[in-house]
């Protein structure tokens, strides 16, 4: 193995692994919510505000990072470095405030804009590496994200009923990736920084693939981040009427994390076969499997475990 192809796999191995670690932040208090509603009786407004803040915060952070060139003009490492190290200590914090006040959603709009400069710096990191290969690695790249979101209802099953223990494992993670990203390198096709054009806007929209793309993945991500916020609420709601005690919380939990971590290898194999068969027959086979799941899953709540973990996985 050359050492160019050396430094790729070591590259692209660490960016994926510090991805993982640090993504853990997105839905650490989604992750907690059915502790946080036994303990202090959140409201439904209250148990939105903590899950949707961070996706608020996410389109705040990408807007910001896009009108300022950010990943253009600052080292993307650093940029992971600072947004991962950032994201951590607003999360953290969590545990100091009341999960109830008016604080614990703004302390999650905060962790969101930082996701901003972890979740698309890194897929840009990984793509100065692509060689023919670019949807290899968007396909890991996106599979990290798949997986370091569902990591915190692994913490929180092997944590018991402890709501901290997803979110403050989430922050010792991100803080992890914060320092290891620093040693990940850069791959040879950078290019120069465009100057920011307003225009580009309206060109996304006239540009008749490029708008069907992009309302395609509003569509997509509409779909896929309500299940990811919500599939822990549903299946503990639904595994106690088939399990007694607090045996329902831990599957569930367990449950939600083959959920949404099995989309991991989904990605992986995707980003596999798109470079080989084409990206739009692709997507459109996984969206159409993926929407139909989301439309029948209601049918089976309270059904058999197997049968609803199959129809989520």
């Amino acid at each position: 193995m050359s050492r160019i192809a050396q430094s790729k796999l070591a590259s692209v191995t660490l960016i994926a692994l510090c991805q993982v670690a640090a993504m853990a932040l997105w839905f650490s208090a989604s992750a907690a919510i059915p502790s946080l509603v036994a303990q202090f009786h959140l409201t439904p407004f209250m148990q939105a505000a903590l899950t949707s803040g961070v996706q608020a915060g996410f389109v705040i952070g990408c807007l910001i990072s896009a009108l300022l060139g950010l990943p253009d003009r600052v080292d993307p490492r650093r940029l992971f470095a600072v947004s991962a190290a950032v994201g951590a200590i607003a999360n953290a914090f969590l545990l100091a405030v009341d999960p109830g006040s008016w604080i614990a959603p703004l302390l999650r709009v905060l962790t969101g804009i930082c996701m901003a400069g972890v979740y698309p710096v890194g897929m840009k990191l990984a793509a100065s590496w692509a060689r023919g290969d670019m949807g290899l690695m968007v396909g890991i790249l996106v599979g990290a994200l798949t997986l370091g979101s569902a990591s915190p209802h692994l913490f929180n099953a092997l944590g018991g009923l402890d709501w901290r223990t997803p979110i403050a494992a989430a922050s010792v993670s991100a803080l992890a990736a914060a320092l290891l990203i620093n040693f990940a390198g850069r791959g040879p096709n950078r290019a120069p920084a465009p100057r920011f054009d307003p225009h580009y806007v309206t060109t996304a929209w006239r540009d008749k693939p490029l708008r069907l793309a992009n309302l395609g993945y509003l569509g997509h991500m509409w779909e896929l981040y309500a299940m990811w916020a919500w599939i822990v609420v549903f299946l503990d709601a639904s595994f106690a009427q088939r399990v007694v005690g607090d045996d329902a919380a831990v599957a569930a939990k367990l449950a939600a994390f083959a959920t949404v971590a099995s989309g991991a290898i989904g990605c992986v194999a995707a980003g596999f076969l798109a470079d080989r068969f084409g990206r739009t027959t692709l997507t459109i086979a996984a969206m159409a499997v993926s929407g139909t799941c989301a439309a029948t899953i209601g049918l089976l709540f309270g059904g058999p475990l197997p049968a609803v973990i199959a129809e989520e996985a």
